[in-house]
């Protein structure tokens, strides 16, 4: 997948032109299939003039860029200061570490080990896998199971993000449900246990999410205090951009016209992570159906909620890359009142029929932008 990007000047309440750049990912098309990112992130370099038209003076500092592939997603980071480079190269080669370690069909790894003794005998883990899990229990106990890493055997029978996608029959899919038991992961200091044999964790949904919050890690490690990191759609940011000021980082539109993708709106963050769950990251089409990949644990079927995306805004991005796959089975109100009920969790949800909801600790810092025209921004 290529990566793209343009430039916008706009100007803001003092009249001060502001350049922002503004990163596109093109839509990957096989077939049928269709593979695109949730987030599009919108960065403000900095102030270029003054209102008198005259230069303004800033220290320089020196920015870091780079776009690879890892864990099955474009990784964009973006970092500020003169240890930026190292810094790069070192969140890179910890992301592909842990992609070895908790990718589902990696051989060798923690997660492919753990499944080929499913219901045989527990095994000894790394403690970056059993954080993963735990964080994955819990919040499969708050979601009452609607997120939950047992799903592998379904997730492996749709096949959806791979070239052998396909709607399994329902006989198949019965047989394969009672496989789908978070209860049935047991860890025990630094092992864990798949009961049933069959059983299979995939961390799809939750290790992204792990790998933005490591990454952040590692630029802290090597002195950095600003840097923007993407994995398709999980953003983690470290402070403030070097001027000071808050990141942009623009809410993807869920059902774009034509090819090029738009915003429906931008939330202003600084140490937080933004990220989305939605049913147009990866999916397929059959008969102008979509059956897209984040799958309802208790139906076997992609899930079909009243929320085309949601997008949380929290600390952790590993805690909000498994919150906002539950909050979506769950749907706008369930998902809501998961949400309140775990606290520190801020969110936009996108229904439907085209409405966006903001929860509460948002309202001043996200905008309304719809590139579309078709959405209604709903005010509680």
């Amino acid at each position: 997948m290529l990566q793209s990007a343009r430039l916008v000047t706009i100007s803001n309440k003092e009249g001060l032109e502001i350049k922002e750049l503004e990163l596109l990912f093109d839509k990957k098309k096989c077939g049928r299939k269709k593979l695109s990112f949730v987030a599009v992130a919108l960065i403000t370099l900095g102030l270029l003039t003054a209102c008198n038209g005259k230069p303004v003076q800033q220290e320089e500092v020196k920015k870091f860029e780079s776009t690879d592939i890892a864990m099955g997603t474009v990784i964009s980071q973006r970092v500020f200061g003169d240890n930026g480079q190292a810094a790069i190269d070192a969140a890179l080669e910890k992301i592909k570490s842990l992609e070895a370690l908790l990718t589902f069909n990696a051989p060798g790894g923690d997660v492919n080990k753990l499944n080929d003794y499913a219901g045989k005998q527990s095994v000894e883990l790394q403690p970056e896998t059993l954080l993963v899990l735990k964080e994955s229990q819990e919040v499969a106990e708050l979601s009452g199971g609607a997120f939950d890493v047992t799903v592998g055997p379904i997730v492996k029978s749709w096949g959806i993000g791979t070239d052998n996608a396909r709607i399994p029959s329902e006989t198949e899919l019965k047989e394969l449900l009672p496989l789908v038991n978070y209860k049935n992961l047991l860890i025990e200091g630094n092992t864990a246990y798949l009961k049933q044999a069959g059983q299979m964790v995939d961390l799809g949904g939750i290790a992204k999410g792990y790998a933005g919050d490591a990454a952040i890690e590692v630029y802290k490690k090597q002195g950095i205090t600003s840097a923007f990191i993407n994995l398709g759609g999980n953003v983690v940011t470290l402070g403030t951009k070097p001027d000071g000021s808050s990141w942009t980082v623009g809410v993807r539109n869920p059902r774009p016209a034509g090819e090029e993708d738009q915003i429906v709106g931008m939330i202003t963050v600084a140490d937080k992570a933004v990220v989305t769950a939605g049913d147009d990251q990866r999916y397929f089409e059959v008969d102008g159906v979509r059956y897209h990949h984040i799958l309802n644990p208790h139906t076997g079927y992609p899930a079909q909620s009243d929320l085309m995306s949601v997008t949380l805004v929290t600390d952790s991005s590993l805690l909000a890359d498994a919150l906002d796959t539950a909050v979506y089975i769950l749907g706008l109100e369930k998902g809501r009142e998961m949400l309140e009920n775990y606290g520190g969790v801020e969110a936009v949800f996108i229904t439907r029929d085209k409405k966006i909801y903001v929860t509460d600790g948002l309202k001043d810092s996200f905008e309304f932008f719809d590139e579309s025209k078709e959405y209604e921004f709903v005010k509680d």
